[in-house]
């Protein structure tokens, strides 16, 4: 696998191995756990949004769970990161993709309203910002030397607009979110809610003007990270809630995918820092001022 997070040409992505592994991981226990409960996790599987008695959902289900094992394990082998990183975006593109009839369905049903339509893309863009990342770990391993600028600036736009939109979501929302924020922090939910909120408005801002968009992103990975170590006694709390457990590997992946983006845009700057000598040069002399630090 060590081989998996270098790049495959001097033009190829350089991108983290802690957040290829956290990401594969992630995609393999959400597989896992669907398994485990026979049926999607609806609150980022949202299956259900395509109608309530579709026939085979429990076969549909199961090639699911088998789909994500085989991805995230492909994407820890170096011969199979390439094609563990296609099958992970396509899979979670779907997920996305089933958030599409509840635009129509949702104003309906609740009536218009721009916190609505805010709220249905913040969790369309939850599974998008992972295709995104999927994509960077794909293009790092490609042998063309267009698709890795392509895939860094396709993930720069759907994680820096994921961000500002669960921002946004979060200062929609202060109440209902609050009610996640574990009742042993300081301060009051709705404290620590327009805090995070106003933190992904930044994070996202950041990352779509370039400005300190590196560290934005690693920022934004670790603050998803955090929240998912806030909300473990949750988890445990609910041992037989599939949303919950779910919903924990679901912000792992994201986490990884957002650092997988992240120490992508460290090529940039070596083209620039290290100008005249080669990317690959570049990339190997950062890595040993990296070993001796």
């Amino acid at each position: 696998m060590n081989e998996a997070a270098q790049p495959a040409n001097p033009t190829s992505l350089a991108v983290s191995r802690g957040g290829v592994y956290l990401f594969a991981l992630a995609t393999i226990a959400a597989g896992v756990l669907d398994l485990m409960w026979e049926e999607f996790e609806a609150a980022h599987q949202p299956f259900g949004a395509l109608g309530d008695n579709i026939p085979g959902q429990k076969i549909f289900a199961y090639i699911t769970a088998i789909w994500m094992i085989l991805a995230g394990a492909a994407i820890l082998w170096r011969r199979t990161t390439r094609a563990g990183a296609l099958a992970a975006a396509l899979i979670y593109l779907i997920f996305g993709l089933f958030w599409l009839p509840r635009f129509y369905s949702a104003p309906h049903v609740l009536g218009f309203r721009l916190t609505l339509i805010t709220g249905l893309l913040a969790g369309m863009f939850t599974q998008l910002m992972v295709v995104a990342g999927a994509l960077v770990l794909h293009a790092s391993v490609a042998p063309s030397s267009s698709w890795p600028k392509t895939s860094r600036a396709i993930a720069r736009w759907v994680i820096g607009l994921a961000s500002v939109l669960f921002g946004v979501a979060h200062l929609n929302g202060v109440q209902d979110v609050s009610r996640m924020v574990p009742k042993w922090m300081p301060l009051g939910g709705p404290f620590w809610v327009v805090v995070t909120g106003i933190a992904f408005v930044l994070a996202g801002l950041s990352i779509l003007s370039g400005i300190l968009d590196r560290v934005a992103a690693y920022l934004l990975g670790l603050m998803i990270l955090i929240f998912e170590i806030a909300l473990v006694p949750m988890v445990f709390a609910n041992p037989g809630n599939h949303i919950a457990w779910g919903s924990n590997a679901y912000s792992l992946a994201a986490a990884g995918a957002v650092w997988i983006f992240a120490s992508s845009i460290r090529s940039r700057q070596l083209r620039g820092k290290f100008k005249g000598k080669g990317l690959l040069k570049a990339l190997m002399a950062e890595k040993n001022r990296e070993q001796e630090l």
